[in-house]
């Protein structure tokens, strides 16, 4: 496993979290995020961060390294993931990538490069949007990079935004940027183990994962977030789960009427995420659950190690 990169992916509620720890116990590695929401402090319980006596006393990094208020980016993730990769080889530990945010996990192991970003440009179509809406924005995006409109929402204002941006700023399509998985060297080599879970049982998972946020007091900690500028973070707002109870908290619907939503995006969420990590066909699938599900991934690696 020496200078090898291990990434669990998947959608959200696979169990992800406790197969990156089973890994890493067993091979002497430790955990890097890949969770774009799990970056922010304070946001545990919606983002199902997994609790330090569930880490079996395995280090994990990248996690809370980010204030509410901060816009993520997925850049400043690159530099500080591969820094983490890079000293854990140095010291002959297996980094184990865990986490669902496909760009994220792709900005650490393949060679993607991300432009940097005009404060001027930014604020123009950042007024456009609260003034017209996502929607007409997406239609625009439509026009001068389909592909790029394709995968991004017509609801999603902030993708939108950075798109356009990117687009004006460099004179290309926004999805220029980020070349075929068949084009590209990756920088570390890297074993990719994707979790696959009947859509039935995630959906099953997904409900349930919701209904022991609300019991274990998401409402609380959305409230004390919003203490400390949550609603104003242009990011951790739109994360599930936050921002339904953020609606909530304003006025705009019931909290019942926040938890049934909550479910409903984070289904709609996992579809995405699963849909992106099915376009990599370097991504090994498992099928299995528990201590198979471990020793199923153990066996693929010692067959990668060998290959």
């Amino acid at each position: 496993m020496k200078n090898r990169v291990i990434a669990v992916v998947g959608p959200t509620a696979a169990g992800k979290s406790d197969l990156g720890v089973a890994l890493a116990r067993i091979l002497g590695g430790e955990v890097i995020n890949a969770d774009s929401m799990q970056l922010y402090r304070g946001m545990d319980i919606g983002t199902a961060k997994l609790p330090p006596d569930e880490r079996h006393g395995v280090p994990h990094h990248l996690l809370d390294i980010w204030d509410v208020t901060q816009a993520a980016n997925v850049a400043d993730y690159q530099r500080l993931a591969r820094a983490e990769i890079d000293r854990l080889h140095a010291a002959d530990r297996v980094p184990v990538l865990v986490g669902g945010s496909g760009l994220y996990v792709r900005a650490a192991i393949d060679p993607l490069e991300f432009p940097g970003t005009d404060a001027a440009v930014r604020a123009r179509i950042e007024a456009e949007l609260e003034l017209r809406g996502p929607g007409a924005l997406h239609a625009r995006l439509a026009a001068v990079d389909p592909a790029a409109a394709r995968a991004i929402l017509p609801s999603n204002g902030r993708r939108i935004v950075r798109a356009l941006e990117v687009v004006e700023i460099t004179g290309r399509p926004f999805t220029a940027n980020l070349p075929q998985v068949e084009a590209q060297q990756p920088v570390y080599d890297t074993v990719q183990i994707g979790l696959d879970i009947p859509r039935p049982l995630l959906d099953e998972r997904i409900a349930l994962r919701v209904d022991r946020m609300w019991g274990a007091g998401l409402v609380a900690e959305v409230r004390a977030l919003e203490a400390v500028g949550l609603r104003e973070g242009r990011t951790a707002s739109r994360a599930l789960g936050y921002q339904q109870v953020l609606a909530a908290l304003a006025g705009e619907c019931t909290e019942e009427q926040a938890r049934a939503d909550t479910v409903r995006a984070t289904k709609r969420f996992a579809r995405r995420q699963d849909s992106w990590f099915r376009r990599d066909g370097r991504v090994h699938w498992l099928t299995a659950q528990g201590e198979e599900l471990t020793d199923r991934a153990l066996t693929l690696l010692g067959e990668a190690v060998t290959a």
